[in-house]
């Protein structure tokens, strides 16, 4: 399936962030942390297909994907970077490895954090967030996506790391061996990760080290 659909909001969240909501096609529908492969319908963009995963509950009357935009090059979210209103993004199937499957631990890197963004919002909505825990890495205070939003849902549950900043306000440490060991409480409860391949494949090893269930570590294939 490819569908056309205009573009009827578009904002920045962050200086390198924009949030874009789009017409919703009838009868279209996904599960909080699927993504769709998206493109934008111009004649010499149309086939640059990339991935990118709804920040929407499926109940809303519109798409919306929140977005890290790379202006070093010209590439895809450089271009989405320069849309309008009125404009329009090819839209495709669903698909995405990353379904909620139980209270645990979410851990996120960057702009990994945006399969969780509609997990946890639906959480919220349902009155079912429980202790469902966040721990969010990025390089400094400014980079972090819907930082109140995600403080509104989670509370104290939600910590944020930053690596790159001496003077940030949040906790500096990497979400290594030692971070894990002193923050997570139960390791056989869920976790999901999501962010940079590196940090992915690092953190889900640790887990496995440290006596996670194997199963239960859920991560972007």
């Amino acid at each position: 399936m490819e569908q056309a659909v205009k573009i009827i909001s578009a904002k920045y969240v962050t200086h390198n962030v924009r949030q874009f909501r789009l017409e919703k096609p009838q009868g279209y529908s996904f599960v909080p942390g699927q993504a769709t492969e998206l493109s934008i319908n111009l004649e010499q963009w149309k086939d640059e297909k990339r991935p990118f995963t709804f920040t929407c509950l499926n109940s809303d009357d519109y798409l919306e994907f929140t977005i890290k935009t790379y202006t070093d090059h010209d590439g895809v979210t450089n271009q989405l970077s320069k849309l309008s209103v009125g404009d329009e993004v090819i839209i495709r199937d669903v698909w995405g490895a990353i379904e909620y499957k139980g209270e645990g631990y979410f851990i996120a890197g960057g702009a990994g954090i945006t399969p969780f963004i509609a997990i946890l919002r639906q959480l919220n909505n349902d009155g079912a967030i429980g202790n469902n825990k966040l721990f969010f890495s990025n390089k400094t205070d400014k980079d972090i996506i819907l930082s109140d939003e995600l403080k509104s849902i989670l509370g104290e549950n939600a910590v944020f790391t930053v690596t790159g900043q001496k003077d940030s306000q949040y906790d500096q440490r990497r979400i290594d061996a030692d971070f894990l060991k002193a923050e997570v409480k139960d390791f056989s409860k869920h976790f999901y990760v999501c962010g940079p391949d590196a940090m992915v494949e690092e953190i889900s090893g640790l887990l496995a080290e440290l006596g996670a269930d194997t199963e239960s570590v859920v991560f972007e294939q």
